[in-house]
């Protein structure tokens, strides 16, 4: 399995983005332009909790193992391996997410006098730090599971497969 990549993440980020900016002020143009959710940013820290528990809950057993302690639980490789690419997908499809709530937010920092808008541009500077939170959460996960024998140099280390 391969490691997840930062400038991938920013590259979809950025993309994501620049689309969802131009895609706001051509539908703004032509009509209004869609709400932000407010359950965006709840959702996205759901995530983020999710993957921060599932990353410290797994560090701790590895470390116990590790330590050879007699209460200690193994930790399933496949299980490992099943959460790395859980993280994997959550942090590009918060990447994504956070880029296009991102296009939209500086689309509405042209419009903050109307209050309407400055709510919508809060909702989604809120998404796209919940979508930086799922992000390093989710490399955090798949630092915590890798191998200790795939710690190499040269940068092409890769999480429990």
């Amino acid at each position: 399995m391969k490691e997840l990549r930062v400038r991938t993440l920013v590259a979809v980020f950025v993309v994501a983005g620049v689309l969802s900016w131009a895609g706001a002020r051509l539908w703004d143009a032509v009509g209004t332009l869609p709400r932000v959710p407010l359950a965006a940013p709840v959702v996205l820290a759901l995530i983020a909790v999710v993957l921060l528990a599932t990353a410290l809950s797994l560090r701790a057993r590895l470390k116990a193992q590790r330590e050879r302690r007699q209460d200690a639980k193994g930790v399933d490789p496949l299980m490992a391996a099943r959460a790395v690419v859980f993280g994997q997908a959550s942090a590009l499809v918060a990447s994504l997410v956070a880029g296009m709530y991102g296009g939209t937010g500086v689309f509405l920092l042209g419009s903050l006098d109307l209050p309407s808008r400055r709510d919508q541009a809060i909702y989604a500077g809120f998404s796209v730090v919940a979508g930086i939170a799922v992000i390093a959460a989710a490399l955090f996960l798949e630092r915590v599971c890798k191998l200790p024998e795939d710690d190499d140099h040269d940068g092409n280390a890769a999480p429990v497969s």
